[in-house]
C-alpha cells in the first residue's frame, strides 16, 4: 500500500490532502504519475503532470521504482522566491 499525499493546489484539485493506494509491484513513478493523472481527469491531471514527486522524502523521476509501502508526495510547482 502506497500513502500519497498532496499539497497545496494538488490537494485542492484532488479533493483530499492523501489517500492510499494498492499499487502493483514494480510500479514506477512515472507508471503512478500516469495512474493518477487517468484517475481524476482536468485540473488535477494536468497538476500531477507537472509535479514533483518524492518517494520516502527523496525526489524521484519517471523510472523509479516505488518501495511497496512508500510514501509518495505530490508538490505543485511553487513560485516565489
Amino acid at each position: 500500500m502506497v500513502e500519497i499525499r498532496y499539497f497545496a493546489s494538488v490537494a485542492e484539485a484532488a479533493g483530499t490532502p492523501r489517500e492510499k493506494v494498492a499499487l502493483p509491484e514494480g510500479m514506477t513513478a512515472g507508471e503512478l504519475r500516469s495512474h493518477l493523472a487517468q484517475s481524476r481527469p482536468g485540473e488535477f491531471s494536468r497538476l500531477v503532470g507537472i509535479s514533483a514527486l518524492l518517494v520516502n522524502g527523496v525526489s524521484a523521476d519517471d523510472v523509479s521504482v516505488l518501495p511497496s509501502a512508500a510514501t509518495v508526495d505530490v508538490l505543485p510547482p511553487f513560485a516565489g522566491g
